[in-house]
């Protein structure tokens, strides 16, 4: 009892001096319904009625705890409760721009997300078109090797040509050489031959036995033909 009413004393002390501050920024503040949801914003919850039921349940609870004694209030409870409120104020009027800032961070973060993965979008579909543009390389390529095969099959051939028309044309030079030769031999033999007769002929016509014999049968040939009146 003797706590009690200790209690309620210190409620009358304390009431005047918690309300005077209260009046005075009631009368400074132009809209009360605007500081009534503020005080409702800065209440835990997503909907007014979990906010209602928080606050209707914490005051239930205080009033029990001080129906029951269990919950004394005096200046040490004051003074923590102003400071939870301080607190809350401070929360509530720090909450927005922390959730601004907080989500100014998340959205930096998203956009860096999303530039990264439109550039590896952008990579990987570059990477595909040139992987399709490739996709004809492989006829081209066959293509490609089929004519440097012919190509070099018909530097083969032109080069046997060639080498076949070197060979001819040393093997006629030979035969040539060789014509010329025996032509140079045949020649040189008629020459051999003419001089041969010609000094065997002026060498019996230096034999007076034979230019006898040769000048009677040219007497006698001549007979003839006078008998035969040939002349």
């Amino acid at each position: 009892m003797l706590r009690s009413a200790a209690a309620r004393v210190s409620r009358q002390a304390i009431q005047p001096r918690v309300l005077a501050p209260v009046r005075s920024q009631s009368t400074s503040q132009p809209a009360p319904a605007a500081k009534a949801s503020a005080l409702i914003d800065a209440l835990p919850g997503n909907s007014l009625v979990s906010k209602t039921g928080i606050v209707t349940l914490t005051a239930a609870t205080t009033a029990a705890a001080i129906s029951n004694e269990l919950f004394v209030l005096n200046e040490e409870v004051v003074i923590l409760g102003s400071f939870a409120i301080f607190l809350g104020y401070v929360s509530s009027l720090v909450r927005e721009p922390y959730r601004e800032w907080a989500d100014g961070q998340i959205q930096k973060v998203k956009d860096i997300l999303n530039t990264s993965r439109a550039a590896h979008t952008s990579a990987v579909q570059e990477r595909i078109d040139s992987v399709g543009e490739l996709k004809d390389v492989e006829g081209l390529t066959k293509a490609l090797f089929a004519l440097s095969k012919e190509t070099a099959e018909l530097e083969h051939e032109t080069f046997r040509l060639k080498q076949q028309a070197a060979i001819a044309a040393e093997i006629k030079s030979v035969l040539d050489s060789h014509v010329r030769h025996e032509a140079q031999l045949r020649e040189q033999e008629q020459r051999d031959l003419v001089q041969t007769v010609l000094g065997n002929v002026q060498k019996q016509l230096t034999d007076k036995k034979l230019q006898r014999d040769i000048l009677l049968s040219a007497v006698s040939e001549v007979e003839q033909l006078a008998k035969n009146k040939a002349i």
